[in-house]
């Protein structure tokens, strides 16, 4: 798949579309999911210009992982969930929505039901209120 340097992960990147940041380093960017698909739905993307795994470096792809398992704890204790889900979209085919890889983080709890992949818009500043918290737990450790 090439790689279009216009899509939204590449804009949210150059800051030419607002995120609600969670932890950034030289290699990933944690944003809130503006669609989740439950509280705290967050995407890890990589910095690499890459549409897939499979066009990415294997750094890279270790980096995402860092990433997602220093978050994930945070996450599920700032929302309360018990689980997560962690998963990462390979083409369109396999349910890639936009051509960038990013890994989504997806607190789960029993008897809650999880919303549909990119159905509904989240209020902003409930996000930034689930922000708020994820990193108050990120700075607790």
């Amino acid at each position: 798949m090439s790689y279009d340097p216009n899509n939204p992960f590449a804009k949210v990147l150059r800051k030419e579309l607002p995120s609600i940041p969670l932890f950034e380093d030289d290699a990933t960017l944690a944003i809130m999911d503006i669609m989740p698909q439950a509280d705290g739905h967050v995407l890890v993307l990589t910095k690499e210009p890459a549409a897939t795994l499979a066009d990415m470096s294997a750094e890279g792809a270790a980096r995402c992982m860092r990433t997602v398992h220093a978050l994930l704890p945070a996450i599920c204790r700032a929302v309360g969930a018990e689980a997560a889900v962690v998963s990462q979209f390979n083409g369109a085919a396999a349910g890639q929505s936009v051509p960038h890889v990013h890994f989504h983080i997806i607190p789960r709890s029993p008897g809650v039901a999880l919303r549909r992949h990119a159905s509904q818009r989240e209020n902003p500043q409930t996000l930034a209120e689930l922000a708020a918290r994820i990193r108050a737990e990120l700075d607790r450790g």
